[in-house]
């Protein structure tokens, strides 16, 4: 099998992995060497079709000793296997970023072996491209469970991030999917990981030139719908990763029926719907304020399929509303649906200049269909406050010409836009 044959093989087999983007990193280059890491940030691979999308992302190989129910590349299934050679992805690597295909690395792998013998494989495909290849392009890559501690914090130093998919929920649903896996073996390396980053952060305080470790931090992938866990479980075990292990981002991908096992749950297709519904519930708890136990739990463990997480919560909680928005504080803005970070910010600035009208709002980037339910703006309320739950969710559903907008299992809705 020539490299043309590997590629279209292995690259195939990556997208199955959504752990890929690649802000955070700020890695110059001081001359000599090639290319440089942008904490702009780029994502998220080399598509089939031949098509650029800034990183290459591949596996090293997708022969795996493992034989995990969900994966398309667990062993027992009857699919092509490749493997790459460390020399071959250098040099893939090299001449896709000079033909400005790419700007980065996304490398992982099955594991072939053993978990030692594929992480000392991926270790010397990044130690070759930043020593012989001198290339200062983002890379990130996978940590292989089980494998030696000592490769992991190794490979740390060549990554810019690095990271350790969990998978799955729960250990139950690990035992009964992924009998191969153990979840110490996972969240072992995430512990390493978080500890040499704070490390590496203390010491590069007292020495300037200290190597990066893993500058971009550590991410990992929670695979939904494979098990039955609820979707309060999913997030308040994301909500534990960001504290315990400081992680960048959890990322959700929804389970894709590759296999036919009796494990596994029927679909028609993955669910998006659902995948979405928690990057945005992820959203809040990262960056509005929210705990996991707010938006959800045990009397509502699913998310709103209709309704984003944020105007079901405030639907909830309705005695917190309506909110003055001359007065509140930029934490209880927050909690506004359709005001997000940056309105709330222009909100607080705006106000100290004047007071704010109903009709300043929009300008500022309210998004007044969700908002007007849940404010008043200097004692004047922009929709008829003394409607019950029922008859906002039915407001809110409405779409245009008056038409009740549902979102349908396989849709990808807009994850970016005031919540």
């Amino acid at each position: 099998m020539n490299v043309e044959e590997k590629l279209a093989v292995l690259a195939a087999a990556a997208k199955y992995d959504v752990s890929c983007a690649s802000s955070g990193s700020r890695r110059r280059n001081a001359g000599g060497g090639l290319g440089a890491a942008t904490p702009a940030g780029c994502c998220h691979s080399w598509s089939d079709d031949g098509r650029c999308i800034s990183l290459l992302k591949l596996l090293l190989t997708n022969r795996c000793v493992y034989d995990c129910a969900y994966c398309a590349n667990r062993c027992s299934n009857n699919v092509p296997r490749a493997a790459f050679t460390v020399e071959e992805v250098v040099d893939l690597t090299v001449q896709f970023y000079r033909r400005n295909y790419i700007e980065g690395l996304f490398l992982s792998s099955g594991v072939e072996r053993s978990p030692n013998y594929t992480m000392e494989r991926m270790l010397e495909v990044v130690r070759r491209l930043r020593r012989e290849e001198a290339f200062r392009g983002y890379i990130h890559v996978k940590a292989i469970p089980g494998a030696d501690p000592e490769l992991i914090r190794r490979a740390g130093f060549y990554a810019d991030r690095i990271s350790v998919n969990i998978e799955l929920p729960s250990e139950v649903s690990l035992r009964r999917l992924a009998p191969d896996k153990a979840r110490a073996s996972i969240l072992g390396p995430m512990q390493q990981i978080a500890h040499n980053i704070t490390v590496n952060r203390d010491e590069r305080k007292t020495f300037k030139r200290a190597p990066l470790f893993a500058p971009a931090g550590q991410s990992t992938q929670l695979i939904v719908s494979a098990s039955p866990e609820n979707d309060d479980r999913i997030l308040l075990l994301a909500e534990r990763l960001y504290q315990t292990y400081h992680l960048k981002r959890v990322y959700y991908s929804a389970y894709v029926p590759v296999n036919d096992d009796a494990r596994l749950p029927w679909a028609p297709a993955p669910d998006m719907l659902r995948e979405h519904r928690l990057y945005q519930a992820d959203w809040l708890v990262r960056y509005y304020g929210f705990a996991a136990a707010d938006v959800l739990d045990a009397t509502e463990p699913n998310l709103d399929r209709e309704l984003d997480p944020k105007c079901a919560w405030a639907l909830r909680h309705l005695e917190q509303f309506p909110v003055e928005v001359n007065r509140a504080d930029y934490e209880t803005l927050l909690r506004v649906p359709g005001v997000g970070m940056r309105s709330a910010k222009r909100i607080v600035a705006s106000r100290g200049q004047a007071a704010l009208r109903i009709e300043d709002l929009d300008k500022l980037g309210v998004v007044m269909k969700r908002a007007r339910y849940f404010i008043t703006c200097g004692g004047r309320v922009p929709a008829e406050l003394c409607l019950t739950p029922a008859a906002i969710r039915a407001q809110l559903l409405l779409g245009p010409a008056g038409r009740t907008s549902r979102p349908t299992l396989a849709e990808q809705p807009e994850l970016f836009g005031e919540l």
